[in-house]
C-alpha cells in the first residue's frame, strides 16, 4: 500500500462494568451540510440555470458595476439596426419589473436581438440536449419569425431551434437546442428576424440532464457530488444571507416559492444577485432527494449586525423589523411550517402540492436567527418567535443562537437566553486555526447535559491542506463521543465558484465543467457516510504520551443501529504513526475482514482546485483477530466499518 500502511490489527468493542464505560445514545443526526449562496453557490453554481441575469433585474444595488443589462450584448452582426430599451411598464408581473423592449426597424441579414455570456460562458456538451425558454410580446401585432443558437466565441453555430412569436401579451416559448460541439464558453443568441416590436423577458437555458431530471433543477455533477458526502441533515439558505443587509433585505421565504417569473429577485449580502430561481420549494426537494433532514434558518426578526458593510465582530448594523410588522412575520414563519408539513389541503400546503410535491416534507428542525449580536432588539424579537413556533408546533425542534463565536458576551448572552426560554439546541459558530480545533477536543466533555444541545452550524480551520483536515477529523471524533449533547455539525461554506469566491476555505470548488472536492470533504464525507447512532466508549488505547496524543489523535467507536454495523475511527494530526490496541474478543465470533479507508499524504499537500488528486481515500479490507494491534501513519484518518453482515462467517 503506498501510504506505507501498517495494520497487524484493529480494535473494537468490550463493555466495561463501569456506567463511563457503557455505550450510550448520540444523535444520528450528527454529521450534516450547511448551503449558503455565497460565492456563486445557487446562481451561476448549484441550481443549473445557464443564463446570467435571465430577467433583466441586475442593478448597481447588487453590484456598483452592474445593470439591466449586465451579461448581455445588443445583438446586430447582420447589419440590422433598431432600438433597445429597458422597460418597467408592462412585466409580467409586478414582482419582476424589468424587461427589455426590441423596436427592430431593419432586420438585416442576421436578425436583430440579444447575446448572452452567462456566467463565465456557456458550457455545453456534444449530443447534449438544452432546454431554452422565454416570456415574449409581441407589441406590434405581427406573428415574427424567433431564432435562438449557442455559438462559440467566433460566432460558430454549436446548436440552434426556430420558433414563431404570435401573440400580444406575454406568452412562454419553450424550445429544445441539441448542441453538435463541445465548448466551455458558449454563448446564447436570441434573434429577432422580421421588424417589429416585442417585450422580452426571462431568458432561460437549463440542461435537459438536472440532478434526478427536475425541472428548473439542481447542476448534476454538482449536486452529486455534495450528495455523495450522505449528510444526514442540510442547514439553509445561510448564513449572513439570511437576515440580510438591513431590514429590507432579509430573506423572505415566501418570496422564493411559485413560479419563476413571479418570484422576488433581491442583492445578495455578498455583493451579487439572488434570482431565487433556487428557492424554498427547491431546497426542501434538494434535502429529500439526498436524504438529508431539511433545516431552514429563518432570521429573527432582524438583520445582520454587520449590514452595511462593516464587518467586524460586534459591529451594531443590526435593524429590527418594527414591532408593528412582527405579528405579520411571526405569521410567515408559522406558515413556512404549513407550506413544509401541513396537508395539501392547507393553505400553504397546497402552494406545496401546486409545485409538484402533495406528501409533506416532514420538516422537524427550524432555525431561528444566525450568529446574531444578542441585544434587546434581538431578544424582544426572537422570543415572540420563539413562543408563537412552540405554543402552535410543540414537535419542532426550534435552533437558537448564541451568537458568531465560540466565547464572548453574545456567546453568554445566547446561552443565558436559552436557559430562560428552555430552548432545545443552539447553533454555536467557530472559524479558526488548526491548532484551536487540537486544543479543543475537550470543549463538550464537560458541557450540562441538562442544557440545550448544541448545534455547530458552522466551523473550519483556515485552510484546505491536509493538516486541516485533519484537526478537524481528530475535533470530530471529540463530537462523536459528545454525541449526546452535540445534535448537529456542519462545516461552512459548502460550495464556492472558482474565480468568484466570497469565503476561503470552502469544502468544494467549482466551475463552469469541473467540480474539485477539497481533502477537509473527504474527511467529511468519511465521518457523514460512517456515522453511527450509538457510542462505544474505552474500545481504543492508544500507546505513547498521553499529553502528546491529546493534541494530535483521536479515535471513537460507534454503532450503526440500522445496519448493526461498526464503525471506528482513528484521527492522526501529529507528525509520527502511532499505535494501539484493542480486544474484539467480546464479538463473540470475528468476521473474517472489514473495510479498512485511509487518507493520508503530505500535510503540506492542498488538493482541490489546484490539485485534485493529491488526497483521495483508499479502501481495502483488512483480515480481524480478537486480539488487535494496529499502527497508523503520521497525517493520516483511519476509518474500519466492521459489516454485521458479516460477522459470525468464518472459513
Amino acid at each position: 500500500m503506498r501510504y506505507g500502511f501498517v495494520l497487524t490489527a484493529l480494535l473494537l468493542f468490550c463493555f466495561a462494568a463501569n456506567a463511563q464505560n457503557k455505550p450510550k445514545k448520540i444523535s444520528p443526526d450528527l454529521f450534516g451540510i450547511f448551503f449558503e449562496d455565497l460565492s456563486y453557490a445557487a446562481d451561476g453554481g448549484l441550481y443549473a440555470e445557464l443564463i446570467q441575469n435571465r430577467s433583466f433585474e441586475y442593478s448597481p444595488a447588487d453590484n456598483r458595476d452592474w445593470n439591466s443589462l449586465t451579461a448581455w450584448k445588443y445583438q446586430t452582426d447582420g447589419f440590422g439596426y433598431g432600438i433597445i430599451s429597458v422597460e418597467t411598464a408592462a412585466p409580467i408581473h409586478p414582482n419582476n419589473p424589468h424587461y427589455i423592449l426590441l423596436d427592430i426597424q431593419d432586420e438585416g441579414q442576421k436578425g436583430v436581438g440579444l447575446e448572452n455570456s452567462g456566467f463565465d460562458g456557456i458550457p455545453v456538451k456534444a449530443g447534449k440536449n438544452y432546454d431554452f425558454s422565454v416570456f415574449l410580446n409581441v407589441i406590434s401585432g405581427e406573428s415574427l419569425p424567433v431564432k435562438v443558437a449557442l455559438v462559440d466565441k467566433n460566432g460558430k453555430e454549436l446548436g440552434s431551434s426556430s420558433f414563431t412569436a404570435a401573440d400580444k401579451g406575454w406568452k412562454k416559448y419553450a424550445e429544445q437546442i441539441h448542441v453538435n460541439f463541445d465548448n466551455d464558453s458558449a454563448k446564447l443568441v436570441l434573434l429577432i428576424k422580421a421588424k417589429g416590436k416585442v417585450g422580452v423577458d426571462m431568458v432561460s437555458l437549463f440542461p435537459e440532464e438536472t440532478f434526478k431530471n427536475h425541472k428548473n433543477g439542481l447542476r448534476a455533477d454538482l449536486a452529486q457530488v455534495i450528495a455523495d458526502i450522505k449528510p444526514k441533515f442540510m442547514r439553509f439558505p445561510g448564513g449572513c444571507l439570511t437576515h440580510g443587509d438591513g431590514v429590507a433585505n432579509i430573506y423572505r421565504w415566501k418570496n422564493t416559492i411559485g413560479p419563476v417569473e413571479q418570484r422576488v429577485e433581491q442583492r445578495n449580502i455578498w455583493n451579487y444577485h439572488q434570482s431565487v430561481g433556487l428557492g424554498y420549494f427547491e431546497y426542501f426537494q434538494f434535502c429529500e432527494d439526498i436524504g438529508a433532514k431539511p433545516v431552514p434558518v429563518l432570521a429573527a426578526g432582524v438583520s445582520c449586525q454587520n449590514s452595511g458593510g462593516t464587518w467586524k465582530i460586534g459591529s451594531t448594523g443590526q435593524k429590527g423589523i418594527p414591532m408593528d410588522e412582527m405579528k405579520a412575520y411571526v405569521q410567515d414563519v408559522l406558515d413556512l411550517i404549513e407550506y413544509a408539513n401541513g396537508p395539501a389541503t392547507s393553505t400553504w400546503g397546497a402552494k406545496r402540492a401546486a409545485a409538484g410535491h402533495p406528501a409533506p416534507f416532514n420538516l422537524e428542525y427550524l432555525g431561528i436567527g444566525n450568529e446574531d449580536k444578542i441585544t434587546g432588539v434581538f431578544e424582544e424579537r426572537f422570543r415572540m418567535i420563539y413562543d408563537a413556533v412552540h405554543k402552535a408546533h410543540p414537535e419542532i425542534k426550534i435552533i437558537g443562537t448564541v451568537g458568531p463565536s465560540p466565547n464572548g458576551e453574545d456567546f453568554e448572552k445566547g446561552w443565558k437566553l436559552a436557559d430562560q426560554l428552555s430552548v432545545g439546541i443552539v447553533d454555536e459558530h467557530y472559524y479558526e486555526k488548526p491548532q484551536w480545533f487540537l486544543k479543543n477536543t475537550t470543549r463538550y466533555d464537560s458541557y450540562n447535559r441538562r442544557r440545550s444541545k448544541v448545534y455547530i452550524g458552522e466551523y473550519a480551520s483556515w485552510g484546505n491542506t491536509l493538516y486541516n483536515a485533519l484537526a478537524e477529523a481528530v475535533y470530530m471524533t471529540h463530537l462523536e463521543r459528545n454525541g449526546d449533547v452535540v445534535r448537529m455539525a456542519s462545516y461552512a461554506p459548502l460550495i464556492a465558484r472558482i474565480g468568484h469566491t466570497s469565503w476561503n476555505p470552502n469544502l468544494i470548488y467549482f466551475n463552469g465543467t469541473k467540480v474539485f472536492p477539497t481533502v477537509n470533504y473527504y474527511v467529511q464525507q468519511q465521518f457523514a457516510a460512517n456515522a453511527g447512532d450509538v457510542y462505544l466508549p474505552g474500545m481504543v488505547k492508544l500507546k505513547g504520551e498521553k499529553t502528546t496524543l491529546d493534541t494530535t489523535a483521536g479515535t471513537s467507536v460507534v454503532k450503526d443501529s440500522a445496519t448493526g454495523d461498526i464503525i471506528l475511527k482513528i484521527a492522526n494530526a501529529g507528525t509520527t504513526q502511532i499505535s494501539g490496541q484493542a480486544d474484539l474478543s467480546a464479538i463473540g465470533k470475528l468476521p473474517e475482514s472489514a473495510t479498512l479507508t485511509v487518507i493520508s499524504d503530505n500535510p503540506e499537500v492542498k488538493n482541490g482546485a489546484d490539485n485534485p488528486q493529491a488526497v483521495l481515500p483508499q479502501s481495502s479490507t483488512v483480515k480481524l483477530q480478537k486480539k488487535w494491534a494496529f499502527t497508523v501513519p503520521a497525517h493520516s484518518l483511519t476509518v474500519v466499518r466492521i459489516s454485521a453482515g458479516t460477522v459470525g462467517k468464518q472459513k
